[in-house]
């Protein structure tokens, strides 16, 4: 009887686990087809507000291209590469390269203090009620598109940046 009991327990625990598995498995091969905006598209507009008070459209970039990048203060790889893309900024922005750094929903205090702390000067925007990181599809952060003069992404980067990737992806959508 406890033989049949210990078949019976061992049997549910691999089931289990291959349920698991297979989960896991087709969570991360349909990832790509989750992101709701697509290299050759359109990128949608946003309207955001930076920590000035000043408003952002991203359609008001037109004719200059536009770096992308969603981000949070907890994220340690974003904070890593924010120096990175404050650096590149100054090299780029007279070349016609924008930077949008989108806060994923965070306070205005939290993220004042965080970029004050990293001496970032690019433009930083506040996606309060997180509609814009839903359009993008954004999951996980980093993420960074690449927007080209004509408003289409031209490319897709999710994971920490290094001060060379920001420095090559600039050079893709510079006018």
């Amino acid at each position: 009887m406890k033989k049949k009991q210990r078949l019976l327990i061992r049997t549910l625990i691999l089931l289990i686990l291959g349920v698991a598995v297979v989960y896991t498995l087709y969570q991360n091969f349909t990832k790509d087809q989750q992101m709701k905006v697509a290299v050759g598209e359109k990128a949608p507009d946003f309207v955001l507000t930076d920590m000035q008070g000043n408003k952002h459209k991203l359609s008001e970039y037109k004719g200059q291209g536009v770096f992308l990048n969603f981000w949070g203060t907890w994220c340690k790889p974003c904070e890593t590469e924010m120096p990175y893309i404050n650096n590149q900024y100054h090299q780029f922005k007279n070349k016609g390269v924008q930077v949008l750094a989108v806060n994923v929903s965070e306070s205005n205090l939290a993220v004042t203090k965080f970029a004050e702390g990293h001496n970032l000067d690019f433009p930083i925007v506040i996606d309060k009620d997180g509609q814009v990181q839903a359009a993008y599809g954004i999951d996980p952060l980093p993420a960074t598109f690449l927007i080209d003069k004509n408003g289409k992404v031209v490319k897709y980067f999710t994971g920490q940046l290094t001060e060379d990737t920001v420095r090559d992806l600039m050079n893709q959508i510079k006018p």
